[in-house]
């Protein structure tokens, strides 16, 4: 690198964004993510001994899966590379697989790969980069905010260890808008800012985890404020609304955060919730989520998580499904909403499931068991002399409309797959099956 190469690359890093000048040079300078990067971690070791192997980094924005790979960088002694998925080819690629086999030739010296957002790369391009990858020419570093094992090759995968990183917290939040008001080197300290506690709070609150989100709105605080009488910038909550705007809702209908948000909902209202199902409702609902997809999981819910417990909650689902495909957005999130919160405050039983579930086995177990003979059909030609029919007692002619008289194939009489609960309109059905069988005539 030139004088002129120097100076440039200076200048770039003073005039970078506050995220990209506060950026970790060390592990220990990390915040966050301690259940993959404490000092007793498989990737904290390999890292420190240079001993790293192909690896994915995956989680949400601004959580540091660029940083990892920036201080692989300044630890490692091997070559380090670095694309990005959304603007790189193939031609890129080539050159560097092939300075990584002069580095391997000549000086025996590894190549580290880094590909940001490799989740952009096409099958075609990752299978370009799987010999190299296989025969140890390159090491890869792959960052995504996509559930890698949709969106990366399996065979990559096979040959990498994904490590997920997790959305940062309120607290490493927080220390990171305090070194970022207290740097005077890399961060605004300079500014001479002052950041008030209830700011502290809403910024580190409203990021959502994303240090990046964090980051940029105390810069654009800090350096569009004016002065207050004493000389400072006063970081006001008022201000820091102002900074961030509103809180930005992470919710992509094609990833995997699509499937968590409705695996939420859904054990939400399993779980008798209500409070968290209208949250992670609206949180579909704002991100523009399918009134059908919503609707079908409600009903879902309301036969397996509810079923007999209050038979209703199957009428008011299927009701509100209709209804949302004729009226659509934004008039069908009240009916959502109103289904959503009457399958989670219903009774529950899951004894329909547990019925579905073992009643399929049995036929799938016992195969094409008889059917007794006094149930079979008697109507059709030839059926009374096969004796079909014959014996069977017409349940209205007797007392409470209920016999006892065999009713499941002989092979399976020991089982019984229905156990209705106690909760709700099921504990009815387990009364009045329990009168009919104690009061019944032979």
């Amino acid at each position: 690198m030139d004088l002129f190469q120097m100076m440039e690359a200076r200048s770039k890093e003073k005039e970078s964004p506050l995220a990209a000048r506060l950026r970790p040079k060390t592990l220990d300078e990390i915040v966050g993510q301690k259940h993959i990067l404490s000092k007793d971690k498989l990737l904290y070791r390999a890292i420190m001994a240079d001993k790293l192997s192909s690896v994915i980094f995956y989680g949400p924005p601004g959580t540091g899966k660029t940083t990892i790979a920036k201080v692989i960088a300044n630890t490692t002694k091997a070559e380090f590379c670095q694309i990005n998925a959304t603007i790189a080819g193939k031609k890129d690629m080539e050159e560097v697989v092939e300075k990584a086999k002069q580095n391997r030739g000549a000086y025996g010296k590894k190549t580290i790969l880094f590909i940001d957002e490799i989740h952009r790369f096409n099958k075609a391009q990752q299978d370009f980069l799987l010999p190299y990858v296989e025969d140890g020419t390159l090491v890869l570093i792959g960052a995504t905010t996509e559930n890698p094992y949709f969106e990366v090759n399996g065979a990559l995968l096979s040959r990498s260890q994904i490590f997920e990183l997790k959305p940062l917290t309120q607290d490493d939040i927080k220390d990171l808008l305090k070194r970022a008001v207290t740097d005077k080197v890399n961060g605004l300290g300079g500014f001479n800012p002052v950041l008030e506690d209830d700011a502290l709070e809403f910024l580190s609150d409203l990021s959502g985890g994303d240090a990046r989100r964090a980051l940029n709105a105390i810069e654009i605080g800090v350096t569009t404020t004016e002065k207050s009488a004493d000389g400072k910038i006063h970081i006001t909550l008022e201000v820091a609304q102002e900074c961030i705007q509103k809180r930005a809702v992470l919710f992509d209908k094609d990833g995997d955060n699509h499937y968590d948000t409705i695996s939420a909902f859904i054990k939400s209202m399993r779980g008798s919730d209500p409070d968290a199902v209208a949250y992670y409702l609206s949180k579909m609902m704002y991100a523009g989520e399918s009134v059908t997809f919503i609707a079908r999981r409600i009903m879902i819910c309301a036969s397996e998580d509810v079923g007999n417990a209050d038979p209703n909650a199957i009428v008011v689902a299927s009701a509100a499904a209709s209804a949302v495909e004729r009226v659509g957005y934004p008039e069908s999130q009240l009916i959502l909403m109103q289904a959503a919160l009457y399958v989670a405050s219903a009774p529950k039983s899951n004894a329909c499931t547990i019925a579905l579930e073992e009643s399929m086995n049995a036929v799938k177990e016992k195969g094409n068991v008889a059917i007794p003979t006094h149930l079979q059909d008697a109507h059709y030609k030839g059926a009374a002399k096969l004796g079909h029919g014959v014996g069977y007692k017409y349940a209205h002619n007797y007392k409470n409309h209920y016999v006892k008289q065999q009713y499941l194939p002989y092979e399976l009489n020991d089982l019984s797959f229905y156990h209705p609960t106690d909760m709700g309109y099921e504990k009815k059905i387990t009364e009045h099956l329990k009168k009919l069988k104690e009061e019944a005539e032979e």
